[in-house]
């Protein structure tokens, strides 16, 4: 009699095609937490304009001067913003509130040659807009001796 054969049980096409995602398994999306991770994180484009590298962000609502804080440090750009606002109606025979919030924070990595002491940022219309200086570094190359043993 021939030997039975003990196999892995296959996963569904679904389940593959979301795994290969670079993307969390459907069992975690379910977790609460990480869409609260995903749903802080402030959504940016970045692009190159000339020699500037420039980086923008919608944030309406926002005062520039009370709820954003832009850093540089150690080649990284950081962004932090936070969103508060409160709505209080009181009408005959009955009163509504309500009220937004919450904080969005992004680093992004700042490319070589990038001069951190010129970083500029305005605010206008609910856009956020960060340049940043980039100078075509040369890349040096250095021979690197192999030695036999």
């Amino acid at each position: 009699m021939a030997d039975i054969e003990k196999s892995e049980p296959r996963e569904d096409w679904l389940t593959r095609w979301f795994g290969e995602w670079p993307w969390p398994r459907w069992t975690e999306m379910r977790r609460p937490d990480l869409w609260s991770r995903l749903a802080s994180e402030l959504r940016v484009e970045e692009f190159r304009d000339g020699d500037q590298l420039v980086v923008r962000a919608e944030m309406p609502g926002i005062d520039p001067d009370k709820d954003i804080d832009i850093h540089v440090s150690e080649h990284v750009l950081s962004i932090r913003a936070e969103r508060r606002s409160d709505t209080k109606t009181e009408e005959k025979g009955g009163y509504r509130s309500e009220f937004h919030y919450g904080s969005f924070t992004r680093a992004i990595r700042l490319p070589s040659g990038a001069d951190e002491s010129d970083v500029k940022a305005t605010y206008k219309d609910g856009i956020l807009e960060v340049r940043v200086p980039v100078s075509e570094a040369k890349a040096e190359k250095t021979k690197v001796p192999i030695d036999r043993g």
